[in-house]
């Protein structure tokens, strides 16, 4: 059964955030397991390269697998390109794939480059606790793409 992670920095306080995700995460259960894990904000460093720096060590050390990196500069696709890059991965035997969810200021180049993809789902700026909601449900709807539900339509 595919892996799928996301390693996001830091934490949802919502819970209707954290409701969302969860019944996206309930529902992925029948194509794959799925892991958030949350890496601390650099909150006590005021400049930001070296927020991204300190956050984007901890980001490599969560990361396993194949690294897609979530970016507004990123690539642009839809959800039928984020199921083929889901359904790529699979087929070619990688049965790990973590997304990456930057903090505030973005991430280190480190973080850039060990990333196998940088995606973008548009133009728009998004608070990161809903970016969570989006990319949680956006691989739900490339898997039952995938999957040929009705869900996707």
């Amino acid at each position: 059964m595919l892996k799928i992670r996301i390693v996001a920095v830091g934490g949802i306080k919502e819970g209707f955030y954290r409701d969302a995700i969860e019944e996206y995460r309930k529902r992925l259960g029948k194509w794959a397991k799925t892991e958030i894990q949350e890496v601390a904000e650099s909150s006590q460093i005021s400049d930001s390269a070296r927020k991204r720096e300190e956050e984007g060590e901890s980001i490599l050390r969560a990361v396993k697998g194949r690294v897609i990196l979530t970016d507004i500069k990123g690539r642009r696709i839809s959800s039928e390109a984020l199921s083929e890059i889901l359904s790529r991965s699979a087929l070619s035997g990688e049965s790990e794939i973590t997304f990456v969810i930057g903090g505030s200021n973005g991430v280190s180049d480190r973080v850039k480059k060990a990333a196998d993809d940088i995606i973008s789902f548009g133009d728009i700026t998004l608070p990161h606790q809903l970016f969570r909601v989006v990319l949680t449900e956006q691989i739900y709807r490339a898997m039952s793409i995938i999957a040929g539900t009705p869900y996707h339509k």
